[in-house]
């Protein structure tokens, strides 16, 4: 029998050599203890795992893996019906999604010990939004911040990176009208310090948020974690007075053939309600006018110039401002990671009508890149900077056969590369 996901065994035994299978089922297992179960908790989300690793990012998607035989193998010998997964999914509560999105977090750290980050002096932490359109009737679907569908019912996830691994260090699914602020205090103080537990205590953390970050408690939650920040401001009519005000000194980076500044920075006396106290001059404001910007929000506040102009909050007392702006941009790599989750996993897509269901499934799907990270870094490292489309290419969609010879199963694959 032919398979087109041979890949999958290699994987399955990596999985099983971490004792994931284990940890499932001691952690979701008592979600169904009635007798004579068929299709064990564990044993559904290994399933749906290997289906999204596999490629298919809906439940409904089981029923094109169904047919080849690996998948059917792993399976047990049967893939169960959709209808019993989208009810296994539907078991989760608010209890279980705790410990699942807990596990998501837990691969951050093989994933840095197997690359040697541990210990390191600084690292990153990097936590964005991202709007998942929702199509038909969903629990908690609203409309949100679409640029694209707007008035669209959506969803908007929050999840956070560790920067140079690429690992996801935590993750929510949350309604589509939710933004960034005072409800997601406890989740940033949470990533921090597994944040900490992964890298070591030692390792200086740096959060970089855009500008839904711009909120006086998630920087004050951030800053008593001794952690430092680098957050995009908004720019309300107090800043842009503050920034266009006479007295601010401008120090010019570069300039261009005629001597005329296409860089400049400064720093602003500003300080917002909630912040502390102007005399502990604990929080810098830091303004950017260039013309170096090729994309991203273009502001522009003087007519005599054409320069545009960023602004940033951080509590980082010891690098100039230049190089704090700089460090900002380098955020950009989660937009990358997001970009890659919704093409090869599919957290844009949700199945079910139910919203702990929904966030139940991108969890899974979120533990499913970090569980593929970690397989990458660990057995095949020379691949570990590809992205997951040539991953999944790669290692899993391969072709082999499955034979059945002397009692015992066989999968024999054409000779790779890899």
């Amino acid at each position: 029998k032919v398979s087109g996901v041979a890949g999958l065994v290699a994987f399955n035994g990596f999985t099983q050599s971490i004792g994931l299978g284990r940890e499932l089922g001691e952690r979701f297992g008592h979600l169904k203890r009635r007798q004579r179960v068929v299709y064990p908790m564990s044993a559904q989300m290994q399933l749906f795992l290997d289906a999204v690793i596999a490629g298919e990012s809906r439940v409904f998607g089981l029923e094109t893996l169904a047919a080849d035989p690996v998948f059917q193998h792993l399976a047990g010998g049967a893939v169960p019906s959709i209808d019993t997964v989208y009810t296994d999914l539907a078991r989760f509560g608010a209890e279980e999604l705790e410990v699942l999105e807990e596990m998501v977090g837990a691969q951050a750290m093989p994933i840095a010990q197997s690359q040697g980050l541990l210990g390191m002096q600084e690292e990153f932490i990097d936590i964005d939004t991202t709007v998942t359109v929702v199509f038909g009737e969903k629990e908690h679907a609203a409309p949100g911040p679409n640029p694209r569908y707007r008035g669209r019912k959506s969803f908007h996830p929050i999840l956070a990176r560790v920067a140079k691994t690429d690992a996801l260090i935590g993750a929510r699914l949350r309604p589509g009208d939710t933004g960034l602020g005072q409800d997601d205090v406890e989740d940033v103080t949470q990533w921090i310090e597994r944040s900490r537990a992964a890298l070591g205590a030692k390792t200086i953390l740096t959060v970089r948020i855009d500008a839904g970050g711009d909120c006086a408690a998630v920087l004050n939650a951030i800053d008593a974690q001794a952690a430092l920040f680098v957050v995009k401001a908004k720019k309300n009519s107090a800043l842009v007075g503050a920034i266009t005000s006479e007295q601010t000194e401008w120090i010019t980076i570069d300039t261009d053939a005629l001597d005329q500044p296409t860089r400049q920075v400064a720093e602003i006396p500003f300080r917002r309600e909630g912040w502390p106290d102007e005399d502990e001059r604990r929080f810098r404001v830091i303004a950017v006018r260039t013309n170096e910007r090729l994309s991203g929000e273009q502001v522009c506040l003087w007519p005599d110039l054409d320069l545009s102009v960023s602004v940033y909050i951080t509590n980082d007392r010891f690098r100039d401002a230049d190089t704090i702006a700089r460090l900002y941009d380098d955020r950009a790599g989660i937009e990358t990671v997001i970009s890659d989750l919704k093409a090869n996993f599919g957290i844009g897509k949700h199945s079910s009508t139910i919203f702990d269901a929904n966030e139940a499934a991108f969890l899974l799907k979120l533990l499913a890149y970090n569980l593929m990270r970690r397989y990458t870094c660990l057995r095949h490292p020379k691949v570990a900077s590809w992205r997951m489309a040539w991953l999944r290419r790669a290692l899993i969609t391969v072709p082999g056969r499955l034979l059945r010879a002397q009692g015992r199963w066989q999968l024999r694959l054409a000779p790779r590369p890899l």
